[in-house]
């Protein structure tokens, strides 16, 4: 049976680099440690504990998680003892009192204490019944979303697209004349998108697209980033609303931004705020005036 090899450096990577994510998911927290937690090593006297083992395992990529626990354990062991001395040896150095260490070390306390408010204060609020109960009251039973299934053609130049206008004015077959002038990826199949919404569209195409019927094409020729474009709907629909399993993520991202838009609000409260230019300087009275209010 061939032995299973993990790259000790790629392993070491993923230790150093890893960081448990914001918010993860209940079934990605490390195991809860035992009690007592056991010390599995000791490096100059400082111990590396069996939860910092745990912890290194929650986070690193799937693909090295995937290993038996029996080989994967010893290696991260040695990988937290070959850590742990590197540290050492920045501290004998004095490297932790370089002034863009501190910098580098203030950032990492801000950024783990923002974290521990974001999990105390939205953690709870992430659970399958409220990601459900959100999905019945917005998503489930409404309809979909509007989507129209079109053909384009693509050309260089607003000209080019006038004289394929013109040619469409005259009766020509838009799938050929597809084929025979667009430079789009699709025109072997006569320009057919397929179905698509709105935000599957840069802006222009978009609303050039929705505002056409059944059976009608562009008069004008459309322009975007990607060139000149002619375009012709052949059917509008509205797609059925997305299952529960589909919408889920996206309603816990939902669910996550608002708390953090809320934590955040509830952070400032009471914060006296002073903003400056970046030479330094104090804004002007006129820089930070408010905008008058919008007539009714």
């Amino acid at each position: 049976m061939p032995t299973i090899r993990l790259p000790a450096a790629a392993l070491l990577a993923a230790i150093l680099c890893a960081g448990l994510p914001l918010l993860a998911r209940a079934d990605d927290a490390p195991p809860a440690p035992p009690q007592p937690d056991v010390v599995v090593a000791k490096v100059n006297g400082a111990e590396i504990h069996l939860s910092d083992v745990q912890e290194a395992m929650a986070a690193l990529p799937e693909e090295y998680r995937s290993l038996p626990k029996q080989m994967l354990l010893p290696m991260l062991v040695d990988q937290l003892i070959d850590r742990k001395a590197v540290v050492l040896l920045a501290e004998k150095q004095g490297l932790e009192k370089d002034p863009a260490v501190q910098r580098q070390i203030a950032r990492a306390t801000d950024s783990a204490l923002q974290n521990a408010v974001f999990q105390h204060e939205i953690g709870p609020l992430i659970t399958e019944q409220a990601i459900k109960a959100r999905y019945d009251a917005t998503v489930a039973g409404k309809p979909g979303e509007e989507e129209v299934h079109a053909r384009h053609i693509l050309v260089a130049s607003e000209d080019e697209a006038k004289k394929i206008i013109v040619a469409l004015d005259k009766g020509g077959d838009f799938a050929a004349l597809a084929k025979q002038h667009s430079t789009d990826s699709g025109a072997a199949q006569g320009g057919d998108l397929g179905f698509f919404k709105k935000s599957d569209m840069v802006p222009e195409f978009a609303a050039a697209a929705f505002a056409l019927k059944d059976g009608e094409y562009t008069k004008t020729p459309v322009h975007t980033q990607y060139g000149w474009h002619i375009i012709m709907v052949i059917e509008h629909r509205q797609a059925p609303p997305p299952t529960y399993e589909q919408a889920r993520d996206q309603i816990r991202q939902d669910i996550i931004q608002e708390g953090v838009k809320k934590v955040v609000a509830e952070a400032k409260q009471g914060l006296t705020i002073v903003k400056y230019n970046p030479d330094g300087s104090t804004p002007k009275a006129t820089d930070t005036a408010e905008p008058p209010p919008a007539k009714q």
